[in-house]
């Protein structure tokens, strides 16, 4: 299997020791050149984006990804194997995704995700500490809509091992929790950790990229549970076609997955997910122009 990591330029190191300790790998190759790097790929993990630096606006961060992720979505399209499974890490992912699967119309779009699988470890925490459990004993908690500040982390439909499977809000008994410090911890944990050590998580995010190629290409979900994944929305739960949304889904064989459909939402999470899905409404919208502008030039 060829895999595929892109990386920012300061972040692309091979260690010959690291190597040495994975006994699978063939080969590492470094190189900047895309249809080299895309050549024949299996999986491709999209780290490297253009990072979003201080005063600038979100329209401004999407036409310069649009520019980054437009070439190598052409490469890929050109290069990689037709059943290609991505993974969007760098920010703003889901639409960065939304930009690359534009550009390699022949790959299914079923093929793209986007991660936000950190946000679901974050919030499995939250609700397992608050429970006094292990983060193992929590079941289908959900991350609705962005990788951004608007996404809904939904603990409603969660369930809580405890002596036997409750209805985590029945465990927790604190819905002024459940619909504040919780949704806003998650939503904001990124920056937390930002202002703390100065830098973005690392090994955090490099452990939810294991987990989320894990669950979709290896184990799938155990029956009965989600996992969230930012893909291609179908419609469901009257998401915007198209717009790449942060879903509840079952991967029942690896390298599939299906929007898990009967999550019960109430007027307040009816709200939180057209917030975040107008979000990415109006991003699709920045990408779109940016597109056509690239196009003309």
């Amino acid at each position: 299997m060829r895999c595929v990591f892109s990386l920012g330029a300061r972040q692309a190191q091979y260690s010959p020791a690291a190597a040495a300790r994975s006994p699978l790998l063939r080969g590492i190759l470094i190189t900047d050149k895309p249809e080299e790097a895309l050549k024949g790929a299996d999986v491709a993990v999209f780290t490297g984006g253009f990072p979003r630096k201080q005063g600038m606006e979100r329209k401004d961060l999407i036409a310069i990804n649009c520019k980054i992720f437009s070439e190598q979505g052409k490469a890929m399209e050109k290069v990689a194997s037709k059943t290609v499974k991505v993974l969007v890490v760098a920010n703003p992912a889901n639409t960065n995704c939304l930009i690359l699967r534009a550009n390699a119309p022949s790959i299914p779009s079923e093929n793209f995700t986007c991660l936000t699988r950190l946000d679901f470890n974050r919030a499995v925490f939250q609700v397992a500490n608050k429970c006094g459990v292990k983060v193992t004993d929590v079941r289908n908690i959900t991350i609705w809509g962005n990788h951004s500040a608007t996404q809904y982390p939904d603990a409603a439909s969660a369930s809580v091992f405890k002596g036997t499977l409750k209805p985590a809000p029945q465990v927790i008994a604190d819905d002024a929790w459940l619909r504040g410090e919780f949704i806003t911890t998650v939503q904001q944990r990124g920056k937390a950790v930002i202002e703390a050590r100065k830098l973005s998580s690392a090994m955090s995010a490099a452990n939810a990229i294991a987990d989320h190629l894990r669950t979709w290409l290896v184990t799938g979900t155990e029956p009965g549970c989600t996992v969230p994944m930012g893909v291609v929305s179908d419609g469901s739960y009257g998401v915007q076609k198209g717009l790449v949304f942060s879903f509840p889904l079952h991967i029942d064989t690896p390298g599939t997955w299906k929007i898990a459909q009967g999550f019960k939402l109430d007027d307040f999470a009816k709200s939180k997910i057209k917030i975040t899905e107008d979000e990415l409404k109006s991003e699709k919208v920045d990408a779109d122009a940016a597109l056509a502008e690239g196009n003309r030039a």
